[in-house]
């Protein structure tokens, strides 16, 4: 059975599930270069039918997460959160409790049936699944566990009326247990403090986190504690909870929390924000796990890719085994509505746990070729072609110099997992003012992530329960000797560090790349940030390589089996002696 998932909401995104159990995915901002795009994922689609020779009568299901939504873009977005304290709003929210609702969302599915229809899918081929559901099914068939029971839990802002569900999976099928509707969700309340604090909602939370570890702990700890008193938990100890009597629904709580943080710091308020939503996580977690026994657990949606929370779930005495879905905001619910939809066709243990997550496009050197020949025709980059690419990018790195990498199949979700990449020395914390200045432009109290091969993991990370940690969704305080070694790649605060793993099975050619570097350094890690633009996606194309390269301060990109340099780069005029002997054959 070929199945095909969307997810045509917020982060739109593709999935394809052959019979065979292999999986590719793409999400829609890449190839239209659209940050967090918002609508049906055409160009996704078109590569996963075309990479695999299918046409879209072959699909036998079109698995649908979750219900149509009203596209917006980034300005929308923004416009949605400026009104939504306002009664006009309010008003709207309450009218989507009334019959007119159902009826609204028939015109929305109906017309969105039509659009796939017209793209040459089957009608009798398309099938919706619940959006937490989506979210679940993430969670329990991503991890390899089904002979035990697992606790399955997701949080969100909000998706088909709800922000949380608890489930529990066995023999590879769920069964959901407890569920919240969505005006009480703190996922949304985290998203009005970001615009709040004159950010972008939905897109900019990790900057609050980011932010939260230098407030003063007992400024934190009052507005946490205020914030608290918005939400009552349920008296019989079951994991659900209800905002306070008299509490608007909390997207439009905005008028609330402005008395509340009125002459307030803005470091308290994110640190507030995050200490409580970490509160309120924790609690969920140990209120399922005592309802259950269950102390295996498995996490999904948007809320968990809060890397500090998960830090603090994972460090609960009642957690045994941990497994978050990774990237597991709306982009990923493509690949849970496929899961689900396998799994109603043909039972769960069809469906192969995640093993890596490198599941959209790889580049051949002819077509990475035809891609640089403008601009090395024109004489603006010099192309040389190492022995050993990866040799060639160790020594640079181990010079100081800071180097692109593009290379094998592009990943999934959030996160760079070092196939599409900024790499460098994580030694020298001059390195991130370096970075910033040259292409990312984050905001200075940003930290940077680490990979770090495998069999270095246990010198520089706290990881008593050994939880696996291979795509930069969990958070670990760093030993002594991570946080000297690390010290570019972890949180320059509180030294936790969000590294990604990397083993010789999921990323062969990384893992050799990361442990040259250990044989000219000592070193057993990299400084790894993604390869883009700020407010640019992740790039697609080998060109979209390039026009980082070109429109930064970037000297150095690797390129498949090529190595590529503007022929007068700042690294060349300030220090000619850094640059490596496969250069002298460029042409």
């Amino acid at each position: 059975m070929t199945i095909l998932g969307v997810s045509d909401s917020h982060n739109a995104a593709a999935a394809l599930l052959l019979p065979d159990g292999s999986l590719s995915a793409l999400q829609e901002e890449r190839p239209r270069r659209v940050k967090n795009f918002h609508g049906v994922p055409t160009e996704a689609i078109g590569w996963l039918l075309d990479s695999r020779g299918l046409k879209p009568a072959d699909i036998d299901v079109v698995a649908f997460a979750g219900l149509p939504s009203i596209p917006l873009d980034r300005m929308g977005w923004l416009d949605f959160f400026r009104r939504s304290g306002s009664l006009p709003a309010r008003l709207r929210t309450l009218a989507g409790e009334t019959p007119l609702r159902q009826w609204v969302e028939r015109e929305r599915q109906q017309r969105r049936r039509d659009e796939y229809v017209k793209l040459g899918f089957r009608p009798e081929a398309i099938r919706r699944f619940d959006h937490h559901s989506c979210h679940a099914a993430t969670a329990y068939y991503g991890q390899p566990e089904r002979e035990q029971p697992v606790l399955v839990i997701t949080v969100d802002g909000g998706g088909d009326g709800l922000c949380s569900t608890v489930s529990v999976g066995r023999d590879n099928r769920l069964e959901r247990l407890h569920s919240v509707d969505w005006s009480h969700s703190f996922g949304t309340l985290y998203a009005v403090v970001t615009y709040m604090q004159g950010m972008v909602p939905l897109e900019h939370e990790y900057k609050l986190m980011g932010m939260a570890p230098y407030a003063s702990a007992s400024a934190s700890r009052k507005l946490a504690d205020q914030l608290h008193g918005l939400f009552r938990w349920a008296e019989d100890g079951t994991p659900v909870w209800r905002r306070a009597p008299g509490l608007p629904h909390t997207l439009h709580i905005r008028p609330t929390l402005e008395k509340m943080f009125y002459e307030q710091r803005f470091d308290a308020i994110m640190g507030g924000v995050q200490l409580f939503t970490e509160e309120m996580l924790c609690e969920l977690l140990s209120r399922a796990i005592r309802s259950t026994g269950i102390r295996r657990v498995a996490l999904s949606g948007g809320v968990f890719m809060n890397v500090k929370a998960n830090k603090r779930i994972m460090e609960l005495d009642e957690v045994e085994q941990l497994f978050v879905f990774p990237s597991c905001g709306d982009e990923t619910n493509a690949i849970g509505a496929a899961f689900l939809a396998r799994a109603e066709r043909s039972g769960g243990a069809a469906i192969p746990p995640i093993d890596a997550f490198y599941l959209g496009p790889d580049w051949s050197e002819d077509e990475i070729t035809a891609e640089l020949a403008p601009l090395r025709d024109s004489g603006a980059i010099s192309v040389s072609r190492p022995d050993s690419i990866n040799e060639a990018v160790a020594e640079l790195l181990a010079k100081g110099e800071v180097v692109g990498r593009f290379a094998g199949r592009e990943e999934f979700g959030a996160r760079s997992l070092g196939n599409r990449a900024i790499l460098a020395d994580p030694r020298d914390s001059e390195v991130i003012r370096i970075i910033n200045e040259m292409v990312k432009s984050r905001d200075f109290w940003m930290p940077f992530a680490s990979s770090i091969a495998a069999e270095h993991a246990d010198t520089y990370l706290v990881n008593p329960k050994q939880v696996a940690a291979p795509y930069m969704i969990l958070s670990f305080d760093t030993t002594e000797a991570g946080s000297k070694t690390l010290r570019a790649g972890i949180h320059p605060y509180d030294r936790s560090c969000r590294p990604q793993i990397v083993t010789a099975a999921a990323n062969p050619d990384y893992w050799d790349l990361i442990n040259r570097f250990h044989a000219r350094t000592g070193v057993g890690g990299l400084l790894n940030t993604s390869l883009n633009l700020h407010g640019l996606p992740l790039v697609h194309r080998p060109a979209d390589a390039l026009h980082v390269l070109m429109n930064s301060g970037l000297d150095w990109l690797a390129i498949g089996p090529l190595l590529v340099t503007k022929r007068v780069g700042r690294a060349q005029q300030e220090h000619p002696d850094r640059a490596p002997e496969a250069l002298a054959t460029a042409p």
